[in-house]
């Protein structure tokens, strides 16, 4: 009999060390009993695409400014007829989300307003993303600036003699909330041209399907494709890096990416070296404020920090060139693609149908960079400067005796950071003979919070809960996560269509078949194989260097624009997404036939040659 609805939130059972989560959470985080028959009516669905893991008690920070500041963007700057924000909770650990819609009677009349506010940003794009470009820029710099420096053993004379008549407590206390304020403004700066990328592209997407109603949602997507993207530009500076190495004779350098400093030196010493090093040196910034997570956090590594990862993605694209392979996007052969469908679509049109069609699409391919490229400038840049940040607060905090391991500031949600380092200035600043009382308060209540984080990582989240509606309409809930009627149905157990195969969303022509490998971290990245086949949760943008390794994806979670669906389109590889269970299902070494263009996976038996041959790629676009 078919499944109608997913559990409850009540209905999940608590893995056991975990009990007591809730208070490790802000309030307004976690489902409330007095709002359980209003919250058990709503859907909700687990955003695993952005927050894959659990979340420790500060890193709850990006989920709520994101969140907050994509609702005001849709409720408040443009108004959106048909889409309010989006209510959030985490519950066991992940996060969930329900769309608000707009009652259907007060959609008329957000129309014109919203028209308005949009028109006036797609008058004025270039000189406004400038600008926009400029605010965010001088955030990351005015957060880099910040510091969190141990207190003094004394006031200094001159600020004596000067009159200062301040301790220098005050900066770690103004320094800290300004942290938080900047992070929250770059938030907030983040959704200002994101909605309006996606509106661009649901214009364009939605008047396609009117003129055309047997269109593939793929076709629709090719037309905008081939760009040049800021976000390719970290992977880019590593492949002219690995260019110029070559060039220079210096691959023997880079037998042991792994020892970042003797690698460093053996270049610098090297014929040519010293001309490597400053190009690298020059890539660095801002190019290595890159993580191989999402940015979301505080444990993501950034290459700027861990040079390994760059020196490792490197030394890999020197031993391809080496052995006569191309480690370039293929950008000509998808402009000439994106040529090809446009043209042919365009034909059908008359006249006045044809201007129209280029208008949207001219409108959407100028909007739709902005999609990838706004991750660079935040989740990327500014997250890495602020996680550098809160590293350092509380690796001072740590020496004061406040927890027991360095970054463990991260067990604390943010607004009892404040309380502790109110704490710390005034043990300081009175001379207490026991000093602050966070060391004999934080370390037992950080480690409870430590086990309760790993067992709620013991269990995966429920994809979502309660009853969901008949139809999925929500655009943005169908474009960027996925979240179709017909996906929900699959997750429910009620589609049939594939048998024992998968099904998710068509997001990359092409079919391929090859050996999977399964990543659930990016810190095994590094086991990617030739030609397999990438099956995880979902895709990082910052995964693009084992993108020429890989002959295509599957994913848990993602729409059409979902980070993976571009990146893969991008790289002109197959790609599935939005599976549901694709890497809980699937296991490392099986045998898949994935086709990009029908979103079905199947699980094959594998040909004779076994593993580590070469996967089988054919790969077709759609017309």
């Amino acid at each position: 009999m078919p499944m109608k609805s997913f559990p409850k939130p009540s209905d999940l059972a608590v893995p056991a060390g975990a009990e007591g989560w809730e208070e490790i959470y802000p309030y307004y985080l976690v489902f409330q009993d007095a709002l359980r028959d209003a919250e058990d009516q709503k859907f909700w669905f687990c955003d695993s695409q952005h927050w894959p893991t659990v979340f420790k008690p500060f890193e709850t920070i990006g989920g709520e400014f994101a969140v907050k500041c994509l609702g005001q963007y849709n409720a408040r700057h443009l108004l959106i007829p048909n889409a309010d924000g989006i209510e959030f909770r985490v519950h066991l650990g992940y996060l969930y989300m329900s769309p608000i819609p707009v009652a259907p009677e007060k959609i008329a009349a957000r129309l014109p307003e919203f028209e308005r506010r949009i028109g006036h940003y797609f008058q004025n794009w270039d000189s406004m993303l400038e600008q926009w470009k400029i605010k965010v820029r001088a955030t990351i710099d005015e957060m880099e600036s910040l510091t969190f420096a141990k207190l003094p053993d004394k006031v200094p004379m001159e600020d004596i003699l000067s009159g200062k008549a301040k301790d220098g407590s005050e900066v770690l206390l103004e320094n800290y909330d300004r942290l938080i304020q900047l992070a929250y403004q770059n938030w907030q700066y983040h959704f200002e041209f994101l909605n309006l990328g996606y509106i661009a592209y649901l214009d364009f997407f939605n008047y396609c399907k009117e003129v055309f109603p047997d269109i593939p949602d793929q076709s629709i997507a090719m037309m905008v494709q081939g760009v040049d993207m800021e976000l390719f530009r970290p992977d880019d500076e590593l492949k002219t890096l690995a260019h110029l190495a070559v060039e220079l004779g210096l691959q023997e350098q880079f037998n042991a990416p792994h020892e970042v400093t003797a690698t460093l030196e053996g270049i610098t010493g090297a014929s040519g070296g010293e001309r490597w090093i400053a190009r690298y040196e020059e890539a660095k910034d801002p190019w290595f404020n890159f993580t191989v997570g999402n940015g979301f956090y505080g444990h993501d590594k950034y290459w700027k920090d861990h040079q390994d990862i760059p020196l490792g993605y490197i030394a890999d694209y020197i031993r391809r060139l080496d052995a006569g392979e191309s480690i370039m996007r293929p950008k000509e052969a998808l402009i000439e693609e994106k040529e090809r469908v446009i043209g042919e679509y365009r034909d059908f049109l008359d006249t006045e149908s044809a201007a129209m069609f280029d208008a949207k699409r001219g409108l959407a391919a100028t909007a739709y960079p902005y999609v990838e490229n706004h991750n660079f400038y935040i989740e990327h840049w500014t997250m890495g400067v602020f996680w550098r940040k809160v590293r350092e607060l509380s690796r001072m905090m740590y020496a004061e005796g406040f927890w027991p391991e360095p970054d463990d500031l991260l067990y604390l949600n943010r607004n009892e950071v404040r309380d502790a380092l109110f704490d710390l200035v005034t043990g300081w600043g009175v001379g207490a003979p026991q000093g602050p009382i966070g060391p004999y308060h934080w370390p037992a209540i950080i480690e409870r919070r430590r086990k309760i984080v790993s067992a709620l990582k013991t269990a995966r989240p429920a994809p979502a809960l309660n009853t969901p509606p008949e139809s999925i309409t929500e655009p943005f809930t169908r474009m960027l996560w996925g979240i179709t009627t017909e996906q929900v149905q699959q997750w429910l157990g009620n589609d049939e269509s594939t048998g024992d195969g998968i099904r998710g969303m068509a997001a990359s022509a092409g079919t391929v078949e090859g050996y999977a490998r399964v990543i659930h971290d990016a810190d095994q990245l590094s086991e990617i194989q030739q030609d397999e086949i990438l099956v995880a949760t979902i895709t990082a943008p910052s995964w693009g260097p084992v993108f020429g390794k890989i002959s295509a994806t599957v994913t848990d979670i993602g729409g059409m624009m979902s980070h993976a669906a571009i990146v893969c389109r991008e790289y002109g590889l197959p790609a599935v997404t939005g599976t549901g269970n694709a890497s809980t299902t699937i296991k490392t070494g099986q045998y898949l036939r994935v086709n990009g263009a029908t979103g079905e996976v199947e699980i094959l038996t594998p040909p004779v040659q076994g593993p580590g041959a070469h996967s089988h790629q054919h790969v077709e676009a759609p017309a």
